[in-house]
């Protein structure tokens, strides 16, 4: 079983929370889905709600493994920086790749309206999981950007999946806040080799962070953790693919 326990992802689903923007999430569907060339859109189910991914098998002979995608704040799987690069571009590697519709609020919302719906994340993610389980991928890891990357933190720091081999966040902000956005508190309980990239202008809350993120990876013994900060590159890596 992937969670440490079920009956805690159980009572994420049942236990009121802001509900997530289905009318916005569904126009970026619209939006994106006969669009895609590389790839397949993939349904998958979460709760009671039906959502898009975008499935891209490996087209190098040689296949290493499976990679989520959990995309930033209000955006779509196949967003045109950081995601659709590394969605296209990795199956040429070896790596197939699941991105990852994950909740959407109003165009407005800032991050801190985010953090209620992160239980919605979580069995997103954890209904990724399950698809590539059964596509047959026996080695997993999960990468996110910006907002993506503290739902993807969160959801591995509580994840006991034997085939979770490593975590990769974009822009992760380690900003000091409390409960699904205790993002220093999440990466204490990682034991997967983690990269932590983030850009030399990153956002301020990304760069003013690094120490603090490293700090917390050693007190929780992630000797497989390390930071690469990318020369040149803002929060969007435009020009850095």
């Amino acid at each position: 079983m992937v969670a440490k326990n079920f009956s805690w992802l159980i009572l994420l689903w049942v236990i009121p929370t802001q509900a997530s923007d289905l009318q916005r999430e569904a126009r970026w569907t619209n939006q994106i889905v006969d669009a895609i060339v590389v790839g397949e859109p993939i349904w998958l189910e979460a709760g009671n709600h039906r959502f898009l991914s975008i499935y891209t098998e490996p087209t190098d002979e040689k296949r290493h493994g499976a990679l989520i995608l959990v995309h930033g704040i209000g955006v779509h799987p196949d967003w045109p920086e950081v995601i659709n690069p590394l969605r296209e571009q990795l199956p040429e590697q070896g790596w197939a790749t699941l991105s990852l519709q994950m909740p959407v609020l109003s165009a407005d919302a800032g991050v801190n309206e985010y953090y209620p719906i992160f239980p919605e994340a979580l069995l997103r993610i954890e209904a990724g999981m399950r698809y590539l389980h059964q596509q047959g991928y026996q080695t997993l890891v999960i990468a996110g950007h910006s907002l993506g990357s503290e739902m993807a933190a969160y959801w591995v720091s509580q994840s006991t999946d034997g085939a979770l081999k490593g975590f990769i966040a974009v822009g992760l902000s380690g900003a000091e806040r409390s409960g699904y956005g205790d993002t220093l508190g999440h990466l204490e309980k990682i034991a997967q080799p983690t990269l932590d990239i983030f850009g030399e202008h990153d956002l301020r809350t990304v760069n003013l962070t690094r120490t603090a993120r490293l700090d917390a990876a050693r007190r929780g013994g992630n000797s497989a953790y390390s930071q690469v900060e990318v020369k040149g590159a803002g929060h969007m890596f435009r020009g850095y693919d």
